[in-house]
């Protein structure tokens, strides 16, 4: 397995130690910064190699066939876990949260058909943008778990529950927007087999 594919890899084994290090202090009934620090480690880690692999896989000349099927993957994995976890919660709003579960796995069942027929769906603008806004959505969700740390300020908090807010309520339309744009390049691809 080549270096991008591992960093890949990484990234999904990294999903769940998120999913555990937000949870502890629900389960366990204690919080710290340093637990928060943890979070943000393992956030910043698995959004940063998101870039990292795909830029070493061109630059590398390492593209595979398998990256291509688990960089989205990874994608999806990573991202649900974080939202979820927001939802359960109440900083993200459950109707956001199963809006883009429902892409994410639309999404994975076109990527499934068409890598059937022997192609690859590429992210196009319109994903690479839902990208960048469920990667917003996640540092605001997080910087609301420990916003409580920071300020005690109520009118504080309010405004940033509300900037949240927005920033889902933007990646969830720009998930149903890119969502439309891979049913019509899935559309065109089938007819053309």
């Amino acid at each position: 397995m080549n270096l991008p594919n591992s960093l890949t890899v990484l990234r999904i084994i990294f999903a769940p130690v998120f999913f555990l290090l937000y949870w502890i202090p629900f389960w366990a009934g204690f919080s710290s910064p340093v637990l928060y620090v943890l979070i943000w480690v393992v956030f910043l880690f698995i959004e940063v190699t998101d870039v990292i692999d795909g830029y070493l896989a061109r630059k590398l000349d390492m593209v595979t066939d398998l990256g291509k099927l688990l960089d989205p993957f990874s994608d999806v994995i990573s991202r649900i876990t974080y939202f979820i976890s927001f939802a359960v919660v109440g900083i993200m709003h459950p109707v956001f949260c199963l809006i883009i579960l429902y892409r994410e796995f639309g999404i994975v069942f076109i990527r499934m058909i068409l890598a059937q027929k022997g192609i690859a769906l590429a992210a196009g603008a319109g994903g690479k943008l839902k990208s960048v806004f469920y990667s917003l959505g996640a540092a605001a969700g997080l910087g609301m778990t420990g916003l409580g740390w920071f300020s005690d300020n109520a009118a504080t908090q309010e405004l940033f529950q509300l900037v949240t807010h927005g920033i889902f309520g933007i990646a969830t339309v720009l998930a149903l927007v890119s969502f439309v744009q891979y049913l019509v390049i899935f559309r065109k691809a089938v007819r053309q087999q």
